[in-house]
């Protein structure tokens, strides 16, 4: 594990943790786009799928919310006491093991001697600078953070100012009632993994990655209200045509945080649903959305799914 006088600094450890948090935010949620009206459904974030065993519900996730999003709808909360299999994306307690916090450090930071500013362009170096300082945030402490880490921090960091919170998010909620209940949980991938597709992206990526985060926070403010109105409001359209334009000039970090996992979770939620006792799998709602999302790809393989 990696040890320096960096992480031995009470407020460094804190950014470091903030990274934990927005890791989980980072890979199935997104919420900047261009001003939309609501245009819901009357309906949920939420769809079933009957099977001859059982059913199964997807509940798509924002993974970090506001207190008064609560209570959730009654839908949400009939489907989860409907079901006595609760499937997330990954372990959020196995987060807190410490070869995986070790792992982080390996991959979110640079080697001894090495900063990022020796590693991006210069352009993007100085609105990273710019945007630390207007967020009040020491550039010093930030140095040997690599890109990814950079841009995930600053992200959280910007969703607490503006009341999110990962307490509040609908894994952590579930996970947490799950657990006190004793529902039994599935994990579709390691939380190593999850890890990885960030933190094992090419420099060109992760440029790319940060660049992006840092043109998206200057919206965030406006843009978070109308993603989090199309969740409360079932708007299939409007939270797709938010994940389509957040990715539009990288699609390829799109296909390794998104669409490659999508295909990967398939067989297993196939398998899930011709077992006995109904499902509920909660997964970042923007994999349950758009062309090859999970729901797209199980009805190409036949299973009628409607929303709820």
């Amino acid at each position: 594990m990696i040890t320096t006088h960096l992480f031995k600094r009470k407020n460094s450890l804190w950014f470091f943790g903030l990274a934990l948090i927005a890791l989980v935010w980072a890979l199935g949620s997104t919420l900047y786009a261009r001003e939309r009206p609501a245009t819901g459904n009357g309906n949920h974030f939420l769809w079933s799928m009957k099977t001859a065993k059982n059913s199964v519900y997807f509940l798509g996730s924002i993974h970090l919310l506001k207190r008064d999003s609560y209570p959730l709808a009654a839908e949400i909360e009939n489907a989860y006491e409907d079901c006595t299999n609760i499937v997330f994306e990954a372990d959020l307690d196995a987060m807190k093991d410490p070869a995986f916090q070790a792992m982080m450090l390996t991959l979110g930071l640079y080697p001894e001697g090495q900063t990022i500013e020796q590693d991006i362009s210069r352009e993007t170096y100085e609105a990273l600078k710019a945007k630390m300082k207007a967020a009040g945030l020491p550039m010093a402490q930030f140095s040997r953070f690599r890109p990814w880490i950079c841009g995930q921090t600053l992200t959280v960091i910007e969703l607490q100012r503006l009341g999110f919170n990962v307490m509040y998010g609908i894994d952590t909620y579930f996970y947490s009632k799950a657990r006190k209940d004793k529902k039994k949980m599935v994990f579709l991938e390691a939380a190593e993994y999850q890890l990885k597709l960030l933190g094992e992206m090419d420099r060109h990526d992760q440029e790319n990655f940060l660049r992006q985060t840092l043109k998206e926070l200057e919206v965030i403010g406006k843009m978070a209200p109308d993603m989090l109105n199309a969740w409360e409001t079932g708007d299939i359209d409007g939270l797709n045509e938010i994940m389509t334009i957040s990715f539009e000039e990288h699609p390829e970090i799109h296909e390794r945080l998104v669409t490659r996992r999508n295909r990967a979770w398939i067989s297993k939620i196939r398998n899930l649903a011709h077992q006995d006792g109904n499902v509920l799998v909660i997964v970042g709602a923007g994999h349950l959305i758009g062309k090859e999302s999970v729901l797209d790809l199980l009805k190409e393989r036949g299973y009628k799914i409607r929303q709820r």
